[in-house]
């Protein structure tokens, strides 16, 4: 694996929660951010640490922790696309 990307619909997830959070406290907001921003790079070393997302059987979809959030990723050949950042509370 040599790089992240952020799917449109992650990126979307993140702008999301930043516009939620903000206006209770920004702080709060910029530090949850970061905090999901910096969290896939731990898959850089180890791609395959997440559960597997049986739902999607023909995919090599993961997802990882990152409490109270769950990141939804795909490991392909050359990238880990990120693909959903939700709340563990979110209806899905």
């Amino acid at each position: 694996m040599t790089k992240v990307r952020w799917t449109e619909n992650a990126r979307h997830d993140l702008v999301r929660r930043e516009m939620l959070l903000s206006p209770v406290n920004e702080l709060a907001a910029a530090l949850v951010v970061r905090k999901l921003v910096s969290a896939p790079d731990k898959l850089l070393g180890m791609p395959r640490m997440g559960e597997r997302v049986e739902e999607i059987p023909d995919r090599e979809v993961r997802r990882m922790l990152a409490a109270p959030y769950e990141l939804l990723y795909e490991v392909l050949s050359d990238e880990i696309a990120i693909l959903r950042f939700l709340h563990n509370r979110e209806d899905r």
